[in-house]
């Protein structure tokens, strides 16, 4: 038997009964990592913020058609009903076209008499009786659009409120839809603070949670109120998140433009501290889940550790759960590694 020949049968010999010795030491190709801590902090138990009072029900009349305004019955300040006559056009060339559709239709309707007669009478085609048919039922449409216009070519209050700004004055000629008032409700349920948040933020934020309201028209009294909607996009200029907190008003008076505090306890079972990783250390990241790994106690191996991610904040990822006696996850040269891998540190 050749020398090698009893190399590698005694290889296999001690393969097979179990007794290889043990690879104790790095292999040549280890895979080079840079490490970072995982940093521990407290989250704040009430977040805080600013914003202005406002009307959930504003409204900003206008008219249908363009005209010239004839009058306007109100002024910047004064108080409006529901219903309320608050501006009307010059309803001259608008009385005019609806006399004009009457007698459009009034004609319409003699031919159509005069041709089902002849058609009657076998005069007429059926082709004529069906066209002044048509023309009577299209003056018909017309006068009601030029009627519909004219019960619209004034403005009625939506909302029982405060006239908050007149934007347009009498004489002056506004296109259709231009803005003519700023009106504010100002029903004790109709008092809201809007403000912008961050994504962490608007994680945590849910539809009916109490608030606490500070306006410095009122120093040293507290309002409560709760959360009544949360914005499902981010504002493109901003990209902060809206919510909307509903005020309980308790009998004082308020006023668009106050300027508000805002104090939202968060849930109780919110954790108060988290873990913070830098975000190139998570590696297969789907949804709220994502792994990372660690090296492990025999210094060149590494182990893999689930991890829960409750938000991203920047290039860090805030980890709810999963990283318990963890103090330091790999960051350079994760994506090449699996559970066998063998590492080595990289000098930095």
């Amino acid at each position: 038997m050749k020398p090698y020949q009893f190399i590698l049968s005694g290889a296999v010999l001690l393969a097979a009964c179990g007794k290889a010795p043990k690879n104790n030491t790095p292999a040549s190709d280890t895979i080079a990592v840079t490490t970072a801590a995982v940093e521990n902090g407290e989250r704040a138990t009430t977040l805080h913020f600013s914003g202005m009072m406002a009307s959930s029900a504003e409204s900003r009349p206008s008219f249908k058609i363009g005209g010239i305004i004839s009058k306007i019955y109100v002024k910047e300040g004064d108080q409006v009903v529901k219903g309320q006559l608050l501006a009307t056009l010059d309803l001259t060339e608008i009385n005019a076209q609806v006399q004009q559709a009457q007698k459009a239709v009034e004609k319409a309707k003699r031919d159509l008499n005069r041709v089902k007669q002849l058609y009657n009478d076998t005069a007429a085609t059926l082709e004529q009786y069906q066209n002044v048919t048509t023309q009577y039922e299209v003056t018909t449409e017309s006068l009601r659009i030029a009627q519909f216009n004219q019960q619209y070519a004034q403005i009625r209050a939506t909302e029982t409120g405060v006239v908050l700004k007149k934007i347009a004055n009498e004489g002056e000629l506004p296109g259709p839809g231009t803005p003519i008032f700023f009106i504010s409700g100002n029903q004790q349920s109709d008092w809201v603070v809007r403000f912008g948040v961050s994504d962490k933020d608007w994680a945590v934020l849910k539809k009916g949670q109490q608030v606490q309201i500070e306006l410095e028209a009122y120093p040293g009294k507290t309002f409560t109120g709760s959360i009544s909607k949360t914005a499902n996009a981010a504002d493109p200029y901003s990209n902060t998140y809206e919510i909307e907190v509903r005020v309980n008003p308790a009998g004082q008076k308020l006023a668009v433009g106050l300027f508000a505090k805002i104090s939202i306890p968060l849930p109780s079972n919110s954790p108060s501290t988290y873990r913070m990783i830098p975000v190139e250390a998570i590696v297969e990241g789907d949804g709220n889940q994502g792994f990372v790994y660690s090296i492990s106690k025999n210094g060149f191996g590494v182990q893999k550790h689930k991890v829960q991610i409750a938000q991203i904040d920047n290039d860090k990822v805030v980890i709810a759960s999963g990283l318990d006696g963890v103090t330091t996850v790999i960051t350079g040269g994760v994506s090449y590694l699996n559970e066998s891998s063998i590492i080595k540190l990289a000098k930095q």
